[in-house]
């Protein structure tokens, strides 16, 4: 199975959503706004930028999320690597997740959104 990436979100912590927007949605060239919380963490998709506010210190801090197909080839590929899987598949608002720290202490999470945000991805 192929891994495909679709898309890299950089991760970005904010002190407050509502002054950081502003300035990450001029960089995006006016991207649209998608807000929703996740545990305690208040969260702006705002084009390539992913802007965390609230208790970050409670959550393993990852490099980027990677949006993915298909989870299932990845965690094949992380498991070949000896990666280890910080957070097992779980389903958040936009779809399915992983955190998992490569061999060379990088974290990344993985996102397969739902299969109405990517009519081709399959939920594991």
């Amino acid at each position: 199975m192929t891994i495909t990436i679709r898309a890299a979100l950089t991760n970005v912590e904010v002190d407050d959503l509502d002054t950081a927007i502003p300035l990450y949605q001029q960089l995006a060239g006016g991207a649209d706004v998608r807000r929703f919380t996740y545990k305690e963490l208040e969260v702006a998709a705002v084009g390539t930028f992913l802007l965390l506010s609230g208790p970050t210190e409670n959550y393993v801090s990852q490099h980027a999320t990677l949006v993915v197909d298909s989870l299932d080839p990845v965690l094949e590929a992380l498991e070949a690597a000896g990666a280890e899987l910080l957070e097992a598949p779980n389903v958040v608002p936009n779809g399915t997740r992983i955190v998992a720290r490569h061999p060379d202490g990088s974290v990344f999470e993985y996102m397969q959104p739902h299969a109405a945000e990517n009519p081709d991805s399959r939920v594991s």
